[in-house]
């Protein structure tokens, strides 16, 4: 059923075939939205999964195929102007976004003893500045009598230790606390608030031993796929979820910490 037929959605962090990203932009294009996601190549490339050869424009041709509209752009969302950057960018081909997908992450696995102001400023510029002051100028040009949807992702920071991400729960910590707050503060315009805990996710950063070990504590047998959390993704973008706003889901398929 095509029931985002009409709307515009903007999604970051769109830069692998096999992320959770891709999956959310294809879950919403299936639902008849139309998509405009952002990647940053160089992030991928320096992590251990690393990325294949055009796999942003092979996203693009997958999700066109679908038969929306699909553009992508590629942006640093540490730089300060970037948010201003993207929305215009948005403005300038589709008009005014229905609604934001905060996707994109900046996370580097590190002790304590190692951790700088520096590393912990570039998490911060990903993870707290970027999805805030994009979610903030999304609600300043939203004008249209209903259906404003913001979505965040985050990680469970709040439910157990993650030792060695020190930077990375700080930083995402605090978008279970904006989420709150800034709920109440565009409900006004008709904006729903919410961010996605998806648990543990296989899109391609696990080896055989941490599945293995990770088997164990997911009571269905399985561990956690993008399409679980892109699938949630689309039912808060749509009407059916008017009513929910604020709230922090722990979709995590039963996830036993411990």
């Amino acid at each position: 059923m095509k029931t985002l037929k009409g709307k515009k959605a903007v999604v970051t962090g769109v830069s692998r075939k096999h992320g959770i990203g891709a999956a959310i932009c294809e879950a919403l294009a299936e639902a008849g939205a139309d998509i405009f996601f952002t990647y940053w190549s160089a992030y991928d490339r320096t992590m251990p999964w690393g990325m294949e050869q055009d796999e942003p424009l092979h996203i693009q041709r997958k999700l066109e195929a679908l038969g929306v509209v699909c553009h992508s752009f590629e942006l640093d969302l540490s730089k300060e102007e970037a948010p201003q950057v993207l929305l215009d960018k948005v403005c300038e081909v589709f008009g005014v976004p229905d609604i934001l997908v905060n996707n994109a992450c900046y996370s580097v696995s590190l002790p304590y003893s190692s951790l700088t102001s520096e590393m912990l400023d570039r998490h911060y510029f990903v993870n707290v500045r970027a999805p805030i002051m994009l979610s903030v100028a999304f609600a300043n040009m939203f004008e249209k009598p209903q259906g404003g949807r913001i979505i965040m992702m985050t990680s469970g920071q709040s439910l157990g230790p993650m030792p060695g991400e020190s930077a990375y729960v700080a930083t995402k910590g605090a978008i279970d606390a904006f989420v709150k707050t800034f709920a109440v503060e565009v409900a006004e315009k008709k904006i729903t608030v919410n961010a996605i805990n998806p648990g543990p996710t296989d899109t391609g950063w696990m080896n055989e031993e941490l599945k293995q070990y990770l088997l164990s504590k997911f009571p269905f047998g399985r561990i956690g796929t993008p399409n679980d959390a892109a699938r949630l993704v689309r039912f808060l973008a749509s009407d059916e979820a008017e009513w929910i706003t604020g709230q922090i889901i722990h979709s995590e398929g039963g996830f036993v910490r411990g």
